[in-house]
């Protein structure tokens, strides 16, 4: 069946409305198509309600491309995949200006960043100027070329991987980069159970040769817009916010919590992770059809939002502290509303 778009009634409530229904319908459709990565898909969708980038780090063949490639078949939208290289230019990504002899003038060509969903793999391979067209792209909505500057499509969500295997001929991305990306999640190997259910799948593929059938119906990008406004609408009560708050301030100023935080990090986490923080919430909270947020949406962000953000002090990571080790210090001892 040919898919179509849904509809957006007007007016609808929050809870139970026509976003609501639509996003349920398309967390049910990557369920089905991306085995064993619950967590993933929901970062996905919270990186897409909440308009913000995602760093997904894991092994390879765990289905992050597929994924990404999931989500843009169930939305109005297209997608592109970069592979990261170490001689890419960043005209690779942007476009570049290319002399038209017929006209006798520079033409603008758009680079493969003019497009709603990018999946950036391997981001870390690519050298330092790739990554900053990459990141201003993802900051600022558009790029740069020349003296001119070109706007990126409104919806826009790049999911950028990193393989922690290998490390050879890598660029590690500056930590003022990596504050950049809303979250920072990480995927893991399936169990066994999980792994058979793969191998069906891949099974029923190969013999409809078809790898990912198309949804019942596309999510429209007016719908994203619209689930968007409602998860901003969504109640943030005054002790939860400034939970938020308590919890960054404490990456800065571990003084009056921990003792070992404050021999842990020797830098802190910006006002972006604050922002990361809530929107996340929001976006949880939403999802969930509840009109609220609560210090359990703040807690189970909370680590995707910081682990990026964190710098651990030299002496921290000789004796192997990890930033998760430090996250989990740290939701322990703020004390939650």
């Amino acid at each position: 069946m040919t898919a179509g778009l849904i509809p957006l009634a007007a007016k609808t409530p929050r809870t139970g409305s026509a976003a609501h229904a639509a996003f349920l319908r398309l967390r049910d459709y990557l369920s089905s198509q991306i085995i064993g990565q619950a967590a993933l898909i929901e970062r996905l969708l919270i990186g897409l309600l909440a308009d913000g980038h995602l760093l997904v780090e894991g092994p390879p063949g765990l289905a992050k491309t597929r994924a990404v490639k999931a989500l843009a078949h169930a939305l109005d939208a297209d997608f592109q995949r970069l592979q990261f290289t170490p001689d890419m230019l960043p005209a690779d990504l942007t476009g570049s200006d290319i002399y038209r002899p017929e006209e006798g003038v520079f033409r603008f060509q758009r680079g493969p960043l003019f497009h709603n969903l990018i999946l950036a793999d391997e981001v870390n391979r690519a050298p330092a100027k790739v990554q900053s067209a990459l990141l201003e792209a993802m900051a600022e909505g558009q790029i740069s070329v020349g003296a001119a500057t070109y706007p990126l499509p409104q919806l826009f969500l790049v999911m950028a991987t990193q393989n922690p295997i290998e490390q050879e001929g890598t660029y590690p991305l500056p930590e003022a980069q990596l504050d950049r990306f809303m979250l920072h999640a990480r995927v893991d190997y399936p169990d066994r159970a999980t792994t058979l259910e793969i191998m069906a799948l891949a099974r029923r593929e190969a013999i409809t040769q078809r790898e990912l059938p198309p949804p019942e119906h596309r999510v429209s990008q007016e719908t994203v817009f619209a689930a968007r406004r409602e998860v901003l609408g969504l109640t943030l009560s005054e002790p939860v916010a400034d939970y938020i708050a308590a919890l960054v301030d404490a990456t800065r100023r571990p003084e009056p919590y921990s003792a070992q935080l404050r021999e842990w990090l020797r830098w802190g986490a910006s006002p972006r992770a604050a922002i990361a923080i809530e929107r996340g919430a929001r976006a949880l909270a939403w999802l969930d059809a509840r009109e609220f947020v609560t210090p359990e949406d703040v807690q189970a962000i909370a680590p995707d939002a910081l682990r990026h953000r964190l710098l651990l002090d030299y002496s921290a990571q000789a004796r192997g502290v990890s930033a998760q080790a430090c996250i989990e210090e740290l939701l322990g001892r703020v004390p939650a509303p």
